[in-house]
C-alpha cells in the first residue's frame, strides 16, 4: 500500500530537508487544488516540481454535465498557471488514464520520487497503492480518517448528531467551555420555515467573468468529442481561489443571516435562496473548511447574524461534510454496490430530460440542474432521491447520474449520500430510517404545487400526486423490511388506517409505468 508519509509524525508533515538533494514531484489531481494543505503545504519551487495528469478515459467515460467538466479543467489549469507564476515547473501530461500518465512520467524521468495528498476516492487510492505513491494526510479536512474511525469504534449506530457534538467540543466552534453557545446544540427545528408567500427579497448571487483560460476551456469543450449534458458554462461558477473567496465574502455579507430559517425552503423565485454555493470550491480544494468556518464565526461575532443561522451553517461544514467523508472511508469498498431494498428500475427519463415529466417540482429541479449543475440539499434529498427511492430506481444507476450532473460531485460525497441517506440501500447502516415523504411535505416546503396538475392531498385518481401515491405504496411494499423499525411506527400506523389501499396500489402501478415512459 502507498505509505502515508507524515502519519507517523502525527501532523501530516514530512521532513523535507531529508529530500532536498533531489527534486520531488508533487502529483496534483483535479480535486486537490490547495497550495496550503497536504503534499503542497511545504513544497517550494527550488525543491519540488508539479505533475498534473489529464485522463482521457475519465473525461470520456460518461456523459458529464458540461459545467462540471469545465470547472474541473479550468480550475486545474488556473492552479497550474498560479504555480508556474510562483516559480514551479509544471508537467502537464495527457494520457489514457491517470495510471498510464504516472507510468509515462516515470519512464521519462527515471528514479523520480512522486508524492501526493491522500486521494479522495477509492479508485484513485488503488492506483496510488499499486504504483507506490507516497501520500500525505489530507489535512484540508478537519477530521482525519483515523480520528473518525476512532470516534465510530464500538458504536451501535453512527448517529450524525453525536458526531456533530463531538466535533463542536473538539474544535471549539460556538462553545463556551464545554457548553454550547445558547445552551443548545442544534437549532434545526428553527430552520424549517417554508418560503415566504410574497414580497421577500432573495439575494442575487455574484457572477464571475470569464478570463482567457476559461474561454479556452469553453472553446475546447464546444469543439470536443466528449459527451456532455446540460447548459455550457456561463458566469455562475468561479474557477479560481480568488473567485471562491469572493463567493465566501458575498455569502457572509448577504446570505448568512437569512440562511437558517429558510435552509430547507424550495422557493420558485430563486435557485440559490440563502445557500452559500461553496461546495464546489471546498470539494476541489480551492478553499478549506477551517477558513470558511473561521470567517463565518467572525461574521457572527459582529452581532447581526442569528444563532440559528450560524449554527446551521457550521453544522453543515463540521458536522455533515466531515461525517460524510468519514463514513465513506470507514465503510468497505463494496458499500457502494449495496441494494438492500432490491431496487432495479432503470433511471427515470425525467432525470435526463425535464420535459419527460408533468410533475412541476421535478421539472423545475431538473431544469435547474441542467442549467447550472446544482440544487441545494433539500431538492437533492426530498425530491430527486425521494422519487428515486419511492419508485425503486436502481441505486447504482442513480448514483452514477448524481456523479455526472452535479458540479460539486465527488465519490466521497455521493456514495454515502445516495446509498446511505438518499436511497436507504444499505439496510440502515448509515441512517436508521428512509427519508421518504408524500406530496404534503413538498407543498409545505416548496412553491411548485399551485402550478402542477397533480394534487398533493390526493393519493388515487389521475390527479393524485405521484409522491403521495408512491409514498403509501412504498410503505406497503416494504412492510417486512421495516417491521422492527421503531422510528416508523407512526407511518405504518397511518398505512393501516387507509381505506383504499388496493386503489392506491393500482394507481401506483400506473404512476410507475408513466414515470418509466416519461408521461407522468
Amino acid at each position: 500500500m502507498a505509505k502515508e508519509m507524515g502519519s507517523r509524525l502525527g501532523t501530516g508533515e514530512i521532513l523535507f530537508t531529508e529530500m532536498q538533494a533531489r527534486m520531488i514531484t508533487v502529483l496534483v489531481p483535479y480535486d486537490q487544488l490547495s497550495r496550503t494543505h497536504g503534499a503542497m503545504a511545504k513544497a517550494q519551487p527550488s525543491t519540488h516540481q508539479i505533475l498534473m495528469i489529464e485522463s482521457s478515459s475519465m473525461l470520456s467515460s460518461r456523459t458529464w454535465h458540461a459545467q462540471r467538466l469545465f470547472l474541473l479543467l479550468s480550475a486545474s489549469e488556473h492552479f497550474a498557471v498560479e504555480l508556474e507564476t510562483e516559480g514551479f515547473t509544471v508537467h502537464r501530461v495527457r494520457a489514457s488514464s491517470l495510471r498510464a500518465g504516472i507510468q509515462e512520467f516515470r519512464t521519462a524521468h527515471p528514479g523520480q520520487e512522486i508524492i501526493a495528498t491522500q486521494p479522495r476516492s477509492r479508485k484513485l487510492q488503488s492506483v496510488f497503492d499499486e504504483l507506490r505513491i507516497d501520500v500525505f494526510i489530507d489535512d484540508s479536512f478537519l477530521t482525519t480518517r483515523e480520528q473518525f474511525a476512532s470516534w465510530a469504534a464500538g458504536r451501535k449506530s453512527l448517529t450524525q448528531e453525536h458526531f456533530y457534538r463531538w466535533q463542536r467540543n473538539r474544535l471549539g466552534y460556538l462553545m463556551q467551555g464545554s457548553t454550547p453557545l445558547g445552551d443548545v446544540w442544534n437549532l434545526d427545528n428553527e430552520n424549517r420555515l417554508p418560503p415566504p408567500k410574497s414580497g421577500y427579497q432573495w439575494p442575487t448571487p455574484p457572477t464571475f467573468e470569464a478570463d482567457d483560460i476559461d474561454r479556452s476551456m469553453l472553446d475546447r469543450l464546444s469543439n470536443s468529442e466528449y459527451s456532455l449534458w446540460g447548459s455550457p458554462a456561463d458566469e455562475t461558477w468561479a474557477t479560481t481561489r480568488a473567485g471562491a473567496l469572493q463567493q465566501l465574502s458575498w455569502f457572509l455579507a448577504n446570505s448568512l443571516a437569512g440562511f437558517g430559517p429558510y435552509e430547507d425552503a424550495m422557493p420558485k423565485e430563486t435557485w440559490s435562496a440563502h445557500h452559500s454555493m461553496l461546495s464546489p470550491y471546498l470539494n476541489l480544494g480551492l478553499i478549506n473548511p477551517q477558513e470558511v468556518c473561521d470567517a463565518a464565526i467572525e461574521r457572527f461575532n459582529q452581532g447581526d447574524v442569528p444563532l440559528a443561522s450560524i449554527e446551521g451553517f457550521i453544522r453543515q461544514i463540521i458536522g455533515w461534510r466531515e461525517y460524510i467523508n468519514g463514513v465513506y472511508w470507514l465503510f468497505p469498498a463494496q458499500y457502494e454496490q449495496s441494494n438492500s431494498l432490491a431496487a432495479h428500475r432503470p433511471l427515470l427519463p425525467l432525470f435526463e430530460d425535464p420535459a419527460a415529466t408533468k410533475m412541476a417540482c421535478m421539472k423545475s429541479t431538473v431544469s435547474d440542474i441542467e442549467q447550472r449543475g446544482w440544487a441545494h440539499h433539500i431538492p437533492r434529498l426530498m425530491l430527486l432521491s425521494n422519487l428515486a427511492l419511492l419508485s425503486g430506481v436502481d441505486p447504482q444507476e442513480f448514483l452514477g447520474w448524481m456523479r455526472r450532473v452535479f458540479i460539486d460531485a465527488a465519490d466521497w460525497v455521493m456514495v454515502p449520500n445516495v446509498i446511505g441517506m438518499g436511497l436507504h440501500a444499505d439496510s440502515g447502516t448509515m441512517m436508521t430510517k428512509p427519508y421518504i415523504a408524500g406530496g404534503a411535505y413538498i407543498k409545505r416546503m416548496g412553491q411548485f404545487c399551485g402550478d402542477c396538475q397533480y394534487k398533493p392531498a390526493l393519493r388515487v385518481g389521475d390527479q393524485a400526486c405521484p409522491f403521495t401515491t408512491l409514498y403509501w405504496d412504498f410503505l406497503d411494499r416494504h412492510q417486512s423490511d421495516f417491521a422492527g423499525n421503531h422510528r416508523m411506527v407512526q407511518q405504518f400506523s397511518g398505512l393501516r388506517k387507509l381505506n383504499n389501499l388496493e386503489e392506491v396500489k393500482t394507481r401506483a402501478q400506473e404512476v410507475l409505468s408513466g414515470l418509466s415512459d416519461g408521461t407522468v
